[in-house]
């Protein structure tokens, strides 16, 4: 069991935290939403995944359809609104939640007010367990070496740096080797990738050869776009590179198939 943290208390005292699955965890890798709540409940939390939850918006948002982005925000913000906590496996949606929801009613004051509470009680997975509810460490075993991808919406919105890398220090059997330039994108960016294929292809074959590079049997990141573009990339060249979610690993959930790889 995860070292929980003191203050949780008694099952009435327990954080009430909605899940926030995301759409691409949802249709592609459900196995990271059971590794997110094996975590947050393991932490001391009371789980729930309300059914009426939506995308996020951010597509759209990031197309310049606001109209659309504002319908999907509505209905998301309806869903969660009775939680103490929203908490997603996604540093991407995570960020749009908390920082573009707000600017999306803009001429809308009561939905700006409603949006902006969401925002303020919304966080990335790993961040939450470790920013606000003080999880030092895992009961967790992965037996190989692992480097990690630093996602540009949860580095840059969320500031998600040491979070990950602080709990897989507590995962035994488990050895952290660095990439060069962690930090760079891979090439996906949502609906960036789509608009610009040539460059998206460049990018994330640069970073395919930097994982490689690492000498690591596996990699890891937060973020399920990343995730699939990477490990996309990797299958293409050729490489015999893992790809999990830092959820799965965290959670000692790692008895199925690696990302791309067949059931």
């Amino acid at each position: 069991m995860m070292k929980e943290n003191p203050s949780a208390g008694s099952p009435a005292s327990k954080p009430r935290v909605g899940l926030f699955v995301t759409c691409l965890v949802d249709l592609f890798r459900p196995t990271v939403g059971f590794a997110a709540v094996k975590l947050l409940e393991d932490a001391g939390c009371v789980v729930e995944v309300p059914t009426a939850q939506s995308c996020c918006g951010q597509p759209a948002y990031n197309s310049g359809d606001r109209a659309a982005a504002r319908a999907l925000a509505r209905q998301l913000i309806a869903a969660f609104e009775p939680f103490d906590y929203v908490v997603a496996p996604s540093g991407s949606c995570g960020g749009m939640i908390k920082h573009h929801y707000p600017h999306l009613f803009d001429d809308d004051p009561a939905w700006q007010a409603r949006a902006e509470r969401l925002s303020a009680k919304t966080f990335e997975l790993v961040s939450f367990l470790t920013d606000v509810l003080g999880v030092e460490q895992v009961e967790a075993r992965y037996t190989g070496v692992v480097t990690y991808h630093d996602s540009c919406s949860g580095l840059r919105e969320l500031r998600i740096k040491h979070q990950p890398r602080r709990l897989l220090a507590s995962v035994e059997g488990l050895s952290l080797r660095e990439m060069e330039e962690a930090e760079v994108c891979c090439g996906f960016g949502g609906t960036f990738c789509v608009k610009y294929p040539e460059l998206s292809n460049r990018m994330v074959g640069e970073k395919a050869a930097r994982i490689v590079a690492s000498g690591a049997d596996t990699l890891l990141a937060g973020d399920m776009g990343c995730l699939l573009n990477m490990a996309g990339k990797l299958q293409r060249e050729g490489a015999t590179v893992r790809v999990r979610h830092v959820a799965e690993v965290l959670a000692g959930m790692t008895d199925v198939p690696a990302i791309g790889e067949p059931g």
